[in-house]
């Protein structure tokens, strides 16, 4: 124990004297949270779009008004004629455009068919899908609400239109924020990110140094070395782990409706996984510029196949397969069912198990393959 406890004391010594660290430790991933909870937002509003009303009666004025009012677009022009409309989309102006022809008031009034011409951007396909979902929905509403008070005039003997009222109700986030959704999985993020780096550049920080060989000639045993080495980064990535759930729930207002013990404990089966690629990673690489990229090849699948953002049952099925083996998948699972839903341990026991399972594998395949001694 004593020799795990120098080891320990010796890495947070070096840590202190490398002032080039603590920014990273502690500023980056501050700052990471603030960037991605504001600039990895998923919700769509003032679509900026152009309106081109050729009928100009009151039916097509009302009919726009659906649209503007709504605060999912906004109109930043409203050109005569149709082929004005050209200019605005290829500038990237605007990314949606609404023509109501001549003679939608008149077929409105007699009872026909009216059509809208509705234009998207599909160069930006995410803006232009929810868009033409939003101009949809409220042409729909429109329609009927048209319907309605035609029934209404025509009273038709007493015959009332039946009205079907869907109650929708959102749980867990139902204001539909997409930071609810972003900020936990940043979590996860900051400390894949920063506990993988820290303990991938552990052994090689000692070959490059010089240092490898004094460790070497101590009495120190291999688990010693190990445990020594990486319980340090432990407890860092606790420390930062504490300071992204502060900013998460004091900053961008994301709840913590489950038991913030049970999200340290589950955080530690997921640094084990974290961790022992790290180690795995200072095992394979002669210099921390090596490191750094290996580092770079294993975060990236984590991040993307994790469904940190895209919907793993999105992804085609070979990738959903692949990331059963992925420790992400399961860790942004725990982390926004404990904030969000307030899930507890019998709802993510599965989870965690995963985690332990996957995690044990790692570290003891990079114990197997570290050796107190150089290559």
């Amino acid at each position: 124990m004593k020799a795990i406890l120098a080891i320990i004391r010796k890495e947070f010594l070096q840590l202190r004297r490398d002032r080039r660290l603590f920014p990273v430790l502690f500023i980056a991933p501050v700052l990471q949270l603030l960037l991605l909870g504001y600039a990895a937002n998923l919700d769509v509003r003032d679509i900026p779009s152009v309106v081109c009303d050729m009928d100009r009666s009151a039916a097509s004025r009302a009919f726009l008004d659906d649209f503007v009012n709504s605060g999912y677009f906004s109109v930043v022009a409203r050109p005569e004629r149709m082929a004005e409309i050209d200019h605005y989309l290829d500038n990237g102006h605007a990314s949606m455009a609404f023509v109501i022809p001549r003679g939608f008031g008149d077929k409105l009034a007699g009872g026909r068919q009216a059509s809208v011409l509705i234009i998207a951007d599909g160069a930006e396909s995410q803006t232009a899908t929810i868009g033409v979902n939003y101009a949809t929905m409220i042409a729909g509403r429109q329609a009927q609400r048209i319907i309605f008070d035609r029934l209404e005039r025509a009273k038709g003997g007493g015959v009332k239109p039946v009205l079907v009222n869907a109650e929708v109700r959102v749980w867990y986030n139902p204001e539909l924020r997409s930071r609810n959704f972003m900020v936990p999985g940043v979590l996860g993020l900051i400390l894949m990110i920063m506990t993988i780096s820290l303990a991938s550049m552990g052994i090689v920080r000692e070959k490059e140094a010089g240092t490898m060989e004094q460790l070497i000639v101590t009495p120190i045993r291999p688990y010693q070395l190990i445990i020594g080495k990486l319980l340090p980064f432990v407890l860092i990535g606790l420390m930062e782990a504490t300071f992204v759930l502060i900013i998460a729930r004091g900053w961008f207002g994301v709840p913590i409706r489950g038991s913030v013990v049970l999200l340290y404990v589950l955080s530690l089966a997921f640094m084990l996984n974290t961790l022992g690629i790290g180690l795995f990673i200072s095992t394979i690489s002669r210099t921390q510029q090596q490191a750094m990229f290996t580092t770079t090849f294993f975060i990236m699948p984590m991040m993307l196949l994790g469904g940190f953002v895209f919907p793993i049952e999105n992804m085609p099925r070979f990738f959903q397969v692949v990331s059963y083996a992925v420790p992400t998948r399961y860790f942004f699972v725990i982390i926004r069912g404990i904030m969000l839903r307030g899930a507890g341990w019998p709802e993510l026991w599965d989870q965690a198990a995963a985690l332990l399972v996957i995690g044990t594998a790692l570290f003891a395949l990079s114990v197997l393959r570290f050796h107190k001694k150089l290559d």
